[in-house]
């Protein structure tokens, strides 16, 4: 067990599976204490107890916000304290031509994608201050609020919003010393990923296949890799860090692929 989250406690939504899941092991096994907030009770559970008593599930759908704040007072009533959240539930949302989007489905994937954050970083806030100790929050973006073409349309409005969302509290959050921060994954082999690459959210190693396939890195990115980025904002690591989006994709939107005309040595010189 390691220490760089030793004594401190945070509300992980989206926390049964996928990235939400791997940051919540992450935590606990560097000395935290997590709440598990997840829509999904049965798998919920089973990873809250997997993690014994540093852990708690609540069931948590972040539409509804009485939901979010009993997430986080439950941290603060079990563990007595709450120094971190991360607003990481999410879906993919509606899809497809921008012209025959039916705007009901819009709303449902801004409910869950920019107004459930919103509201975790709300109430997150509230007891984080409360507690006069400071703390951090960490939101999920995505490589598509970064960069065109890499997402539906709405999820990559709501992602953008995360964006927008994260520098905007760090600005009010600061005078409290509460950091703000966002993580933009790139595709990642998780359910969610694999039912969108594969059409089954159970073929994640297919996933992580493909997505390896197209790296410039040369192999997929692991929940992990983003559990990794989310720890060092929730910890002292990040403590002089706020307001930022870290883009955690291999290099996808920097181009990092090099073209081959300029993978030659050579001199050009124009004249």
């Amino acid at each position: 067990m390691g220490t760089r989250y030793e004594g401190k406690v945070a509300v992980i939504t989206g926390a049964a599976s996928g990235l939400g899941e791997a940051t919540a092991r992450l935590l606990v096994a560097e000395g935290g204490r997590v709440v598990i907030a997840d829509y999904g009770e049965e798998r919920g559970r089973a990873v809250a107890e997997s993690l014994g008593d540093a852990a708690r599930f609540v069931r948590c759908d972040v539409t509804v916000e009485d939901d979010v704040a009993a997430a986080i007072d439950t941290a603060v009533d079990a563990f007595g304290r709450l120094d971190g959240a991360f607003a990481n539930a999410g879906i993919v949302g509606v899809v497809g031509p921008i012209s025959e989007t039916p705007m009901d489905d819009f709303d449902r994937t801004m409910a869950v994608l920019v107004r459930g954050v919103y509201v975790t970083v709300k109430h997150a806030a509230r007891a984080i201050q409360a507690g006069g100790a400071g703390g951090s929050i960490v939101m999920t973006s995505s490589v598509a609020g970064v960069q065109g073409g890499l997402g539906p349309h709405a999820y990559s409005v709501a992602k953008a919003g995360v964006i927008g969302l994260a520098r905007s509290a760090a600005a009010e959050l600061a005078a409290h010393r509460i950091r703000v921060n966002a993580i933009a994954p790139g595709s990642i082999p998780t359910g969610m990923t694999a039912h969108v690459i594969a059409g089954d959210p159970d073929a994640i190693e297919s996933a992580a296949d493909r997505i390896g396939q197209q790296s410039p890195l040369g192999r997929s990115g692991q929940p992990n890799d983003i559990a990794e980025a989310a720890l060092f904002f929730l910890s002292d690591a990040g403590s002089y860090v706020t307001g930022q989006t870290m883009v955690v994709d291999a290099g996808l939107t920097s181009g990092a692929s090099m073209s081959p005309v300029w993978g030659r040595t050579a001199m050009v010189v124009a004249r």
